[in-house]
């Protein structure tokens, strides 16, 4: 009986011990688990800030002007060979002027559209645009509309100016 007893209390004992070492492999699962999860929310979020910084300058340059000077700037847009005048290599205003981006004169052709020395241009005067642009969207009075026509002009301008060849 005795001996019976002894077996019995190393069962217990055994089985206490099993159960122990279940329970800390089960924590360790569950940690894991944890972890991964932890990470992948991490990852999720740190994604989820890249896409809500948006490139405006760039997708205002996108949408009207790449058709014809290209998404590079050098002028090689699907419609540049319709063009009467091939477009301008927007990469190199500033090395063909002496180093400076010509911001006034880049401003007045985005205001105005081309300034032709000879004939007539196919430059869109997009200030006029985007001021129709305000107009349909209700943006509010005149001052109002210009004021959303030269922010946009602003946006291309610097976007334009990270075009530049170093």
């Amino acid at each position: 009986m005795n001996q019976s007893y002894s077996d019995s209390k190393f069962k217990h004992y055994a089985n206490r011990k099993i159960f122990f070492s279940y329970k800390k492999y089960w924590a360790l699962i569950l940690f894991f688990i944890y972890c991964i999860l932890l990470s992948m929310l991490l990852v999720s979020a740190s994604s989820a800030q890249k896409i809500y910084q948006r490139d405006f300058g760039k997708q205002e340059y996108e949408a009207r002007c790449a058709s014809c000077h290209g998404k590079d700037g050098r002028g090689y847009g699907w419609l540049a060979d319709f063009l009467i005048d091939g477009p301008t290599d927007l990469t190199l205003l500033s090395k063909y002027n002496g180093g400076v981006l010509p911001i006034s004169r880049i401003y007045q052709s985005l205001w105005e559209g081309s300034l032709p020395i000879h004939g007539q241009s196919d430059m869109p005067a997009w200030g006029h645009i985007y001021q129709l642009d305000a107009y349909e969207m209700n943006v509010g009075d005149a001052y109002f509309s210009e004021i959303y026509a030269e922010s946009r002009i602003m946006l291309l301008m610097e976007y334009i100016s990270r075009l530049q060849a170093k």
